[in-house]
């Protein structure tokens, strides 16, 4: 893999823009990190450490870090979609849409549909023989939570197009209208109490910080004096600071247990104004990032870990429950979270989370590989029904979990129940259809 990677890395054309690759790496390093820090496991039961030592959700501000994720998602796919349209014009029988989606989705797809059927089998496996109870129960509807991360950006993807259209068309107005409808949606949610209307803001915060890695695709975040980062940056963090201070958005934007509000789930408009702060940021250390990967054995690192990064992400609270069981079937006794033993103890258990992850890497990281050229022609329909399937699936697998999956346990997705054996059917069928959308070929291309 070492060769590969230098090969890869001395490869890298000159126009790339390599700090994106270095924000993507350490935005989804940041969110695993995050969550092994987060775990306040004991032999009853897994718990919240912001739940247990409030002040510490004052660390979110840094740590949720998911939007800057999204941005560069933004920026990358403004980028393929434009290569494709200069490949495939209108009339000459290709579907630049079903081809956009095939390619960003395969190496996407892949690994996560692996990760499900491995999870659905054991977990079968495990309620076949009595047990899921205890930790394995609780890892059994855990382990399926961060693929609502998945399935967000499923949408993105889905969504690219159109919005790229808009913000060719409109620029700065097109993300201003996905800021207002997050603003309209929070005023009917909490000064109206229209009941549901809060969902809507799954797609008007994220795309809206989507639609700034469009911005920033065409340049339009930077100035010679830094004005527009250093102007979005501290509008967002002064917005979120006053909404949080005045409004009913609680301090914490990761979702917490027992909250009557979460920032997260739905996305309210304190979270968008912390993804506005957090782009901003991160467009002002522009300069010193550029400077750092540009050397070779960094950028030899991002490169390995881009390769990896899906696939860590997915397995990596499957290495945490793995290391805090293996801990218990050992008749260790795990510390009060957030005593001194715990935190003596976090620097180890991070350790051996990590080289778990590294060894599950090693084992499912074929089924992360670059996307080949995409195929010429494609139905663009048959994309768009394949990936609303996928939405659909992942984010109800991330709800439902596999904990009592013979049981027909459902979780609610907006207004309808779903069970894991539903959503997992609606993923597979809808990644069969993307495959399925990119491989058609004309008779006389063949």
């Amino acid at each position: 893999m070492g060769s590969r990677v230098r090969a890869l890395a001395e490869a890298t054309p000159d126009t790339r823009d390599r700090y994106v690759d270095l924000l993507r790496v350490l935005s989804l390093g940041t969110v695993v990190l995050g969550h092994w820090l987060m775990a306040a496991v004991t032999a009853d039961g897994i718990g919240n450490l912001l739940a247990v030592v409030p002040e510490l959700q004052l660390l979110t501000w840094a740590m949720q870090i998911m939007p800057v994720f999204f941005f560069v998602g933004g920026f990358s796919h403004a980028l393929s979609y434009r290569s494709l349209r200069r490949r495939h014009p209108a009339g000459d029988g290709a579907s630049p849409y079903a081809a956009f989606l095939r390619a960003r989705l395969r190496r996407l797809l892949r690994p996560t549909m692996v990760f499900v059927l491995v999870w659905g089998a054991a977990a079968l496996l495990v309620q076949l023989l009595g047990g899921g109870g205890g930790l394995t129960g609780v890892s059994l509807r855990l382990v399926t939570q961060p693929l609502w991360f998945i399935g967000i950006y499923l949408a993105m993807v889905a969504f690219t197009p159109p919005l790229l259209t808009l913000h060719e068309r409109y620029g700065w107005g097109a993300f201003g209208a996905l800021v207002a409808g997050a603003v309209l949606v929070d005023v009917l949610r909490f000064v109206l109490g229209v009941p549901f209307v809060e969902f809507l803001n799954f797609a008007f915060v994220w795309l809206a910080v989507h639609q700034l890695g469009f911005l920033r695709a065409d340049g339009r975040l930077r100035l010679p004096s830094a004005l527009a980062a250093t102007g979005l940056g501290g509008a967002g963090l002064g917005g979120a600071a006053l909404l949080v201070a005045a409004g009913p958005y609680p301090l914490s934007m990761v979702g917490m247990p027992g909250e009557k509000v979460s920032n997260m789930a739905p996305p309210t408009l304190a979270l968008l104004c912390h993804g506005l702060w957090l782009v901003g940021a991160v467009e002002l250390l522009r300069g010193p990032g550029a400077r750092l990967v540009a050397r070779p054995r960094v950028w030899r690192g991002v490169v390995a870990a881009n390769g990896v990064a899906m696939t860590a992400f997915l397995w990596h609270l499957t290495a945490m429950l793995g290391v805090y069981g293996a801990l218990l079937a050992a008749g260790v006794t795990l510390p009060e979270p957030a005593s001194a033993a715990w935190w003596a103890q976090t620097p180890l258990r991070i350790a051996a989370a990590a080289i778990f992850t590294a060894l599950l890497v090693a084992a499912f990281r074929g089924f992360e590989q670059p996307s080949p050229a995409p195929v010429r022609t494609g139905s663009g329909p048959l994309a768009a029904l394949g990936i609303t399937l996928c939405l659909f699936g992942v984010l109800g697998l991330s709800m439902v979990g596999f904990a009592g999956l013979l049981e027909g346990r459902t979780a609610t997705l907006i207004a309808v129940p779903v069970s894991a054996p539903a959503a997992v059917g609606m993923a597979l069928a809808g990644w069969w259809l993307v495959e399925r959308s990119g491989f058609a070929v004309r008779r006389d291309e063949g």
